[in-house]
């Protein structure tokens, strides 16, 4: 029970991470302006703002099924992920921890996506926002690719979890857009200053993590992986 718990804590803490970094940020602030536009509406705001989450949750949950059952399925990878799951963890955690630590950098391809989505969501009035959490959810970048596929995807398929896991962390990656919906319907002066705070825990929160998840990963290369005995 305690793995579990360490688990679900772990997925909502890589959804947190997710939901900050720069390039998922982005996103949000694209969906806050959009859930932002009817501010003298308290359920429109808070509607648009669940809506936003729950989209994004739907999405990460469906695509966490796909991957697990599909990769579980398949008798020999099934086999393969069993036998070295164990093995590929520490080069796995190095791996994230260097983009975190932004000692790696992986290009992107920008070009104004979220602006262009939603222009085209806008006409759809508060559902629109569910339609937008499902889109920017969808479009990985560096950080939260490697914290889905490289460190919630392998929690999941080492505990065979394809729906709580991936809920768990699409849940969190909206609830940033949940509070300022929430800033929004009820103290919209407070916006600037939480998110001036949001993005100075981002920065801190992503060492950390990466600092973690750097010697975490040493340490199962070298006892693990490489078979070296650490007295």
């Amino acid at each position: 029970m305690t793995e579990w718990y360490l688990a679900i804590g772990s997925a909502f803490w890589f959804g947190i991470l997710t939901s900050i970094s720069p390039c998922p940020l982005a996103t949000n602030i694209a969906a806050i302006s959009f859930v932002g536009r009817k501010v003298g509406s308290v359920p429109q705001v808070l509607g648009a703002g669940l809506l936003y989450t729950l989209g994004r949750t739907l999405t990460y949950t469906l695509l966490g099924i796909l991957l697990v059952q599909g990769l579980m399925a398949a008798p020999e990878l099934s086999h393969f992920l069993q036998k070295y799951m164990n093995l590929l963890m520490g080069p796995l955690l190095i791996l994230v921890a260097m983009i975190l630590l932004k000692l790696l950098t992986i290009p992107t391809v920008s070009g104004g996506i979220g602006e262009r989505i939603r222009k085209k969501v806008k006409k759809m009035g508060v559902c629109g926002a569910g339609l937008l959490g499902i889109i920017f959810a969808l479009s990985f970048c560096p950080t939260s690719a490697a914290l889905f596929f490289g460190s919630l995807l392998p929690l999941a398929l080492q505990l065979k979890s394809g729906t709580l896991l991936p809920m768990t962390y699409g849940i969190a990656t909206g609830l940033p857009v949940l509070l300022f919906a929430f800033l929004l319907a009820f103290c919209a002066n407070k916006v600037g200053l939480v998110y001036h705070k949001l993005s100075v825990f981002e920065v801190w929160a992503q060492r950390i993590t990466g600092a973690i998840f750097l010697i975490v990963g040493i340490g199962m290369t070298l006892t693990i992986t490489l078979g070296v005995k650490i007295i």
